[in-house]
């Protein structure tokens, strides 16, 4: 069991089952929407129970995914593909689990549109999109 909040506690979730990837993204987006790369966790969507959604308000940034984040202290939280029959899973930021999480990111995605200001110096794999 996982358990995680926003900043301010207004959304807290859990999840019941093991994280199924882990990865930093560095596309524009996710960039600008965490103001760097987003670390986070793909989990089973039945396994993850939303305290607070009220608080929860989400942006579609493309026709493919919407992103979740708290309406009372702005905290990036939830990358959820809208094609759910593809994708089983939604991303949570890993930022946003308490501690101990007993994981590691697992790859780096969408290298080719990294900041310029920063270098990836780890030995995991790297993929450019």
């Amino acid at each position: 069991m996982y358990k995680g909040s926003c900043l301010c506690g207004a959304i807290k979730f859990e999840v019941s089952g093991v994280f199924e990837a882990t990865d930093a993204c560095h596309c524009n987006q996710c960039r600008k929407w965490t103001g760097h790369f987003l670390a986070s966790a793909e989990v089973s969507r039945e396994s993850l129970l939303i305290e607070g959604e009220a608080n929860l308000s989400w942006y579609h940034s493309s026709e493919k995914v919407r992103r979740g984040f708290c309406s009372q202290c702005g905290s990036s939280l939830f990358f959820d593909p809208l094609d759910k029959e593809k994708h089983h899973w939604i991303g949570i930021a890993l930022g946003s689990f308490d501690k101990p999480t007993g994981t590691n990111l697992g790859q780096h995605i969408f290298v080719a549109e990294k900041g310029d200001y920063y270098d990836i110096n780890d030995d995991l794999p790297q993929n450019e999109h």
